[in-house]
């Protein structure tokens, strides 16, 4: 019986290339078909979901034809305001608009190209230190993860970022495998640092993993190694940084206000709203504290579990295994090494999800699912190339049987939507955890189609459940997985963008080149649906949230006697004005009331607009 517990003469675990035509068919084929079936599912039907996130469409039409907006990721092409996010997923939606015209397939296709590549890069990666099938395995994992399903359909920033830090991973597996690896190295954190032009902050999570799979498994000295880390870093920040400078020292004057800042700062955006407010929960201009599940069990709990829980146990216990049985390998361990490179991402992400008491939305659960694929396909290769010792074939086991239980669990919480499910998921699950303590004794073919039906047993529920993501449309600056709208305490559909009737989009669109912008209203996601239809800029009062300071009382009122602004649209209440913040700007609620207090409404298609260009009343 093989043991755990390797030799000197059996620690280097990487395994050889695979020789035969066969075998290299068969690999292509099976590479070939995840691909092929990832991209049915991220892009079918794509375009039933309209605008998606309507905030970043309704950018993206300014930034196709405004080379302004699209440098800095205005809301508008007259350029009154950013969104509160830097702007490197919005430049690929730009370009794709630039070519394809504004419509629902340009600006969502890009995302859903990005999650193709992300699964392919992942597969890559695993492949290299424990074979093809670990690799499809791996990339399975990703694809059928239902937060992927949502997010790589829809057009927020979360999916470049992903594709970027896959790729920075698979160049730092590269870096560890070479004497000489300072160029993968920096290439690494020339991606992290555009990753941190896509999400910020967030993009910074794995550099823990990162930097610890090198110290410990790079083939160079160790003095050698930190230059190489010096060398990387300033390549991220360089990568990084470049854009935080321009914004800077770019005169305000002539670029729009930088959305999601009190103070027309990106370093205040970056490091305070985008930034440590999201941990500690001080978002000067943001929601407030609306977390109430914080803690341990927050990945598993009603508002991110659906998205993200399926195969965490899996992977802890994959890793957790993979470590063991490489505990004696040489120090530069490609598989250890690896393991350290995606568990130190998958720790640590979920930590500071778990305890993060600022804004965090279900949807960034995505930034696990590599993590967690990687940690699956490469643990669960090394426990299965040891069934035949108990302790292997055991890990095998209760991994899929605490999977498809999970499963059984999280199913439950809708127990009318195909209920059939959970019970053949779950005789399924116990029947693949019991043949899996004797697989080590079955013959090659009945132990692969074993492993086949314990791979199919922990992967068909959030199949499944991805599934009818894709097939549900989803809109709002906060989707939810599932075949039905989940929300986010209500949330979701709050903070969706107005559809005007044809009446008021005609009125909108009249005479809009005569003003800088056609309309203002308080909010962004109210500003994107007027501006979409109209196709006109709207200046989106206070940012996304109403709170940003942007533009004051004062300044609004010289752009009205200028005649700059058309009409005023009294739109849907954003959360700022709730209560639901104590801080960030009052100028929206103070503009609102002063174009109330001085014109007279009028209601178009049941929305009350004002006409600034009329006289005020009190005149």
């Amino acid at each position: 019986m093989t043991t755990l517990a390797l030799g000197a003469e059996q620690t280097q675990t990487r395994p050889k290339p695979a020789s035969g035509v066969r075998v290299r068919v068969w690999s292509r084929v099976g590479l070939g078909g995840l691909l092929a079936a990832t991209a049915a599912l991220y892009l079918w039907n794509l375009s039933a979901s309209g605008w998606a996130n309507a905030f970043y469409s309704a950018a993206a039409q300014a930034g196709a034809s405004d080379w302004t907006a699209m440098l800095f990721g205005s809301s508008d092409a007259a350029n009154a305001i950013t969104v509160d996010k830097t702007p490197a997923a919005l430049w690929v939606i730009d370009v794709s608009v630039r070519l394809f015209g504004l419509n629902s397939w340009s600006v969502l296709v890009p995302q859903a190209l990005e999650g193709v590549g992300a699964v392919a890069v992942l597969y890559a990666a695993v492949r290299r230190v424990s074979g093809d099938g670990a690799g499809l395995l791996a990339g399975a994992v990703l694809a059928l993860t239902p937060v992927a399903a949502l997010i790589f359909r829809f057009n927020n920033p979360d999916a470049l970022l992903v594709l970027l830090l896959v790729a920075a991973a698979y160049c730092v597996q590269r870096a560890c495998e070479k004497d000489t690896g300072r160029w993968w190295l920096i290439a690494a954190g020339i991606l992290v640092g555009f990753g941190f032009l896509a999400k910020m902050l967030q993009a910074l999570l794995v550099l823990p993993g990162f930097v610890a799979a090198y110290l410990v498994a790079g083939r160079s000295r160790m003095r050698r190694r930190f230059v190489d880390l010096l060398a990387a870093a300033g390549a991220l920040v360089v990568s990084g940084g470049w854009y935080l400078l321009l914004v800077e020292l770019w005169p305000a004057r002539t670029r729009p206000y930088i959305g999601g800042s009190q103070h027309d700062s990106i370093v205040e955006l970056a490091l305070g709203y985008n930034g440590l407010g999201r941990l500690t929960g001080d978002e000067p201009g943001g929601l407030g504290n609306l977390n109430f599940d914080v803690g341990w069990g927050r990945l598993f709990g009603s508002t991110m579990g659906l998205d993200i829980a399926w195969l965490v146990p899996a992977a802890v216990i994959c890793l957790a295994a993979g470590f063991v049985i490489t505990r004696r390998a040489p120090r530069t361990d490609p598989v250890r090494a690896a393991l350290i490179l995606w568990g130190g991402w998958l720790v640590v992400t979920a930590v500071v999800f778990s305890f993060a008491k600022g804004i965090l939305h279900p949807y960034y659960t995505v930034a696990l699912a590599p993590a967690i694929g990687a940690s699956i396909g490469i643990g669960a290769t090394l426990l299965w190339r040891r069934r035949s010792d108990i302790r292997a074939a055991t890990a095998l086991s209760g991994t899929v049987l605490v999977t498809t239980i999970l499963a059984a669990v999280l199913l439950s919480r809708h127990s009318d939507w195909m209920p059939w499910l959970r019970a053949t998921v779950a005789v399924g699950g116990v029947g693949a955890a019991a043949l899996l303590l004797v697989a080590g004794r079955l013959p090659g073919g009945v132990a692969r189609a074993v492993a086949a039906l314990a791979v199919a047993a922990c992967l068909a529920t959030p199949a499944v459940y991805s599934i009818a993501t894709a097939a549900t449309p989803h809109s709002g600056a906060i989707p939810s997985v599932g075949p039905a709208r989940q929300g986010f305490g209500g949330l979701g559909g709050l903070l969706d963008s107005p559809t005007p009737g044809p009446a008021l989009s005609a009125t909108l669109s009249a005479d809009a080149r005569d003003y800088t912008w056609t309309a203002s209203v308080v909010g962004s996601s109210n500003a994107a649906g007027y501006q979409l239809a109209s196709g006109a800029p709207i200046m989106a009062i206070g940012g996304f949230n109403g709170t940003d300071p942007s533009p004051t009382l004062e300044e609004f009122q010289t752009y009205v006697a200028d005649r700059q602004i058309h009409y005023f649209i009294r739109g849907k209440p954003m959360i700022g004005h709730w209560g639901g913040t104590s801080t960030g700007s009052h100028e929206s609620a103070d503009i609102a009331d002063w174009v109330e207090t001085h014109y007279t409404p009028q209601t178009v298609d049941r929305v009350i607009i004002y006409d600034l260009t009329q006289p005020q009343k009190n005149s």
